[in-house]
């Protein structure tokens, strides 16, 4: 039996009829479909209610939690009614956080965040980092095996250094179909990325922007080309 390409499409929208529009539209049988929902969706009107509901489905809170270990963990609890199959915490909230949090998040998969695909090198100086992408993802990525996480968050273009020594998930967003980068400073098609390794791709508005039937078979395409 052939492999499917494993895609988490990121439903960035707070209306739930737009958002069962896209559920609907992006079956296919050649793909291992996902959905991605991030604060702004659970903190709708809605939203909590609805993936509350939600049923055979493979979901994912992007909600890149990020404080004191105690308010890491309270959070985590917070959300435990949800049907939730992976869910963010960013690296940098430290080791103790991290494994607190590990600790109780049962057959949810914790996924750190290493650094975000919207910062390149110049970015991190003007934050105060003093290491290369390179350098930091290297830092982090050691630090979730440590906290024995499920899954790590990184830039495809880190994806080929990170599973020399990281032998769990990688997930993968700024994925564009076309190397068009607005609003993410470090992209890549889904063909490089998963050549490069990566295990899940996160796809958003090249796929749920206009028809999306029609931009799933474009995915396809692309990937078979």
């Amino acid at each position: 039996m052939m492999k499917k390409n494993k895609i988490f499409i990121a439903c960035d929208s707070t209306n739930i009829l737009k958002i069962k529009k896209i559920i609907k539209d992006t079956q296919n049988p050649k793909l291992k479909v996902g959905y991605k929902f991030g604060l702004e969706f659970l903190n709708s009107r809605y939203g909590r209610s609805f993936l509350s509901k939600i049923k055979n489905k493979i979901i994912f809170a992007d909600l890149k939690i990020h404080d004191i270990p105690n308010t890491c963990v309270s959070t985590i609890k917070a959300i435990k009614d949800l049907n939730i199959d992976y869910l963010t915490i960013h690296i940098s909230s430290g080791l103790e956080a991290l494994k607190a949090c590990k600790k109780i998040t049962g057959k949810t998969k914790l996924i750190g965040v290493t650094t975000l695909t919207s910062l390149n090198n110049k970015s991190l100086k003007e934050i105060g980092y003093s290491k290369s992408i390179n350098q930091l993802v290297y830092h982090q990525v050691k630090l979730a095996k440590k906290a024995n996480l499920d899954a790590i968050v990184c830039s495809a273009h880190e994806v080929k250094f990170v599973k020399k020594f990281f032998k769990k998930e990688i997930i993968t967003p700024g994925i564009r179909f076309d190397n068009k980068t607005d609003d993410q400073k470090r992209v890549v098609t889904p063909k490089q990325a998963y050549k490069n390794g990566s295990d899940w791709l996160v796809i958003g508005r090249p796929i749920t922007k206009g028809n999306i039937k029609k931009n799933i078979q474009s995915l396809i395409d692309h990937l078979n080309q």
